[in-house]
């Protein structure tokens, strides 16, 4: 069995991996590249093996850098099937669909024909099938079951077996215990394992605190009279913060001010958690069931047209704007960021990963002033960042989660990650675990 790095390795985004056996290929993940401009230019590269000769593609979860190429592999002649438990299947659907609309603008901008369209989106849709975590799934030579990753609502590790072997995938794994979610299942049984590196070399140090540290942030604002903004994923991140601005609400523990849902994809999303509560976590389950609606409260305000945004900045602060992209890639948070991040009295709170490249890196870092719409805006705002809601694990519960596999586990390959975290994980790994770990190049193909 020969696996192959196609994408992940070297790197946090882009993840895409080759398993072949007996001539038979699949994936695991066939995600976009991000970060940076010339990271986006190379997904319009030719795929490095022939979309047509794959007979299926195992995904972990919905987040755009592990889906984000699927549409552009049908359109190259990719006819087989797609696995994935049933709220990554539903998710999926709205993020490419949203994905193909700044694909398309993109493309516009840089002269290009874009990536794919939304037929090819919905081909996509057509050729997957949802499949409940333990369920084996058989494929050709190879046997694939999905275990609960706790990343995000219905992520997946994905094992798969061929030739007397088994190979696990650790797509992202969960910074459990997480608001509404399961927490990250024990690692599967398995001779070799990918684990993602996202935080490899760091420590969440304010998991328990997250709540607390968002009251902080609120209030401030409060007393400043001016407008709190929040880049934040529309999938995931932007619900975990629901959940607990429901609480703090509810509580009485931050002042009543007005909160603004500002993107109708985060909107659209948090309609899919609602149809899957049987994927909750106890504590969520036990609110749903005393009647709190936990995704929603007093004061919130949902923005899904383009007029509706634009009235959110004649609404005088104090006020609460959450908004995507999470990196500020794009979306409506950089017409925000134009506006408030000149004010002193304003802030912007960073709670998820900022890859090097983005403009939310470029903030994160000081930076005095930054270039949106092609315009220079100076950075006076407030920068604040909660890493406990990041949704991946950090690097004690990255090798918690292979520590228990460590006498069965005769390789690990470390990816999805910058290059200096990488390094550290799989130097700790080495270490604490005496597991041989190795951090593969792009494109480097090992033999099982």
């Amino acid at each position: 069995m020969k696996l192959i790095f196609h994408g992940g390795a070297g790197m946090v985004a882009g993840s895409n991996y080759l398993l072949e056996s007996g001539g038979h290929k699949v994936l695991v993940d066939c995600g976009l590249l991000q970060g940076s401009h010339y990271a986006e230019r190379r997904n319009f590269d030719p795929f490095p093996y022939d979309p047509k000769e794959i007979e299926a593609v195992f995904i972990t979860h919905a987040h755009i850098d592990h889906i984000g190429r699927l549409p552009k592999l049908v359109k190259e002649g990719f006819r087989g099937k797609i696995f994935s438990t049933p709220p990554t299947k539903d998710f999926a659907e709205f993020l490419l669909l949203d994905s193909e609309h700044i694909l398309a603008r993109e493309a516009e901008r840089e002269h290009k024909p874009p990536l794919y369209t939304t037929s090819d989106v919905l081909q996509v849709m057509r050729l997957w099938e949802g499949v409940e975590y333990h369920a084996l799934i058989a494929q050709g030579p190879f046997s694939a079951a999905l275990f609960d990753a706790g990343h995000i609502l219905g992520s997946a590790v994905v094992r798969i077996k061929a030739e007397g072997k088994a190979v696990a995938f650790s797509g992202d794994l969960g910074n459990s215990p997480a608001p509404i979610i399961t927490p990250t299942e024990g690692m599967p049984e398995a001779d070799y394992a990918l684990i993602e590196s996202t935080y490899g070399d760091r420590v969440h140090e304010d998991v328990p605190k997250r709540q607390e540290l968002l009251e902080d942030a609120i209030e401030d604002v409060v007393r400043s009279k001016g407008t709190l903004i929040i880049p934040a994923f529309a999938m995931e991140r932007t619900q975990d913060l629901l959940f607990h601005l429901n609480r703090l609400v509810e509580e009485g523990r931050v002042p009543r001010v007005p909160i603004f849902i500002d993107s109708p994809l985060a909107i659209k999303l948090t309609e899919v958690y609602k149809k899957y509560e049987n994927y909750f976590n106890n504590e969520s389950a036990r609110r749903i069931k005393s009647g709190d609606d936990i995704l929603n409260f007093p004061g919130l305000r949902l923005t899904l047209t383009t007029e509706q945004s634009k009235e959110i900045n004649r609404v005088p602060p104090p006020k609460v704007i959450i908004a995507g992209s999470g990196m500020s890639h794009g979306g409506r948070i950089l017409h925000h960021e134009q506006l408030y991040l000149p004010d002193p009295k304003s802030m912007i709170l960073f709670v998820g990963f900022q890859a090097r490249g983005s403009l939310g890196r470029q903030i994160l870092e000081g930076a005095d002033a930054v270039t949106i719409f092609g315009e220079r805006v100076p950075v006076r705002a407030k920068t604040r960042v909660i890493s406990g809601y990041s949704a991946h694990a950090d690097q004690p519960r990255l090798l918690e989660w292979l520590r228990g596999r460590r006498r069965t586990l005769k390789r690990v390959f470390v990816v999805q990650g910058e290059p200096e975290a990488s390094d550290a994980l799989a130097q700790k790994i080495r270490d604490e675990l005496a597991i041989e770990a190795d951090v593969p190049e792009a494109g480097a193909a090992v033999v099982l």
